[in-house]
């Protein structure tokens, strides 16, 4: 069976798009709040969770596609499908806030693991920056 797409949306307290762009885009953004380190290779970046060699994991993403203050879409390179995770910035109709719209693909079975990895992620994101 194959993997599943998933669709998240975040309401960020926040109007204007580039102080979260620069959140989701850039190595340092991302090392606030995603991973412990994030290295920009140009068309790749690399994310490293655990600060020591015995207890890290390393894994990079191809970056696909990247709109400026729009969204990013970048695809694990250890994943042989046509899957991607995905970060877009939209604007909430009702608040006028900005919303991140995550997308993501996981096996069937993995699904609430996924969904509660980016919760925390995503949680993270708010303590760090505030938004």
């Amino acid at each position: 069976m194959g993997k599943e797409k998933i669709v998240i949306e975040y309401q960020l307290a926040a109007k204007a798009p580039a102080i979260a762009w620069s959140m989701i885009s850039t190595a340092a953004g991302l090392q606030k709040w995603l991973a412990d380190k994030v290295k920009d290779n140009g068309p790749t970046m690399t994310f490293t969770w655990g600060t020591t060699p015995d207890n890290s994991k390393t894994l990079t993403s191809d970056v696909v596609e990247k709109k400026k203050n729009r969204h990013i879409r970048l695809h694990w390179q250890e994943d042989e499908d046509e899957t991607y995770w995905e970060m877009k910035l939209d604007e909430s109709e009702l608040t006028g806030h900005l919303v991140l719209v995550v997308t993501d693909f996981a096996e069937p079975d993995d699904l609430d693991f996924l969904h509660g990895l980016w919760n925390d992620n995503i949680e993270r994101l708010h303590r760090a920056t505030g938004l």
